[in-house]
């Protein structure tokens, strides 16, 4: 029933950021949309910004699902531009209020996840510390973030397909290249 309540409230909030920007938008305005009480509201999530950040990590998470590998990567790079696509409201409204550090950390977080399992995977029968991963990951982040926010602040104009084939052409080989040159055992 949680995820049920849960699932209604965000899509009440999708409906409303329809309307009028989030910063005008009250726990009032999404409880009586959504037809339950401010307390059934806070049992669920502590604020606005709270409901506004699960909704983003639930839409990348389906989006992600099964697409953090090497040959895979790209498909999920492109599943995070349609997600965005698919809530264009929702992330444009949300992007250009206050709460525009909630975007980007999403799509950090969301980044991060595919990442991070490319460059594990990617370092399969090397002896690479974990943080050297992990920094590995994050530089990349940054860089792909980078470019989504870009595309956000142009108002989503880019061809998605184009920007994630040209990071591929890029990307290719860079990873385990960079692997290697941190690689203990050829020290």
């Amino acid at each position: 029933m949680s995820d049920i309540t849960k699932r209604a409230l965000e899509a009440s909030l999708k409906n409303l950021l329809l309307k009028k920007p989030l910063d005008k938008i009250t726990i009032n305005d999404i409880a009586e949309d959504c037809g339950i009480s401010r307390m059934t509201f806070y049992y669920h999530f502590k604020d606005i910004y709270d409901l506004v950040e699960w909704s983003c990590m639930e839409d990348a998470r389906r989006a992600l699902e099964g697409k953090k590998t090497y040959d895979t990567w790209q498909q999920g790079f492109m599943q995070i531009f349609e997600a965005a696509q698919a809530n264009r409201p929702f992330i444009m409204n949300v992007y250009r209020s206050v709460s525009r550090e909630h975007v980007e950390t999403y799509l950090y977080r969301l980044t991060y996840e595919l990442l991070i399992g490319v460059v594990r995977e990617q370092a399969q029968g090397l002896n690479v510390p974990e943080e050297d991963q992990e920094f590995i990951a994050h530089f990349y982040k940054y860089a792909f973030v980078g470019l989504m926010l870009d595309w956000i602040r142009d108002d989503m104009r880019g061809d998605p397909q184009a920007i994630v084939s040209h990071l591929g052409k890029v990307v290719h080989g860079s990873v385990r290249a960079a692997l290697e040159r941190l690689d203990r055992g050829s020290i």
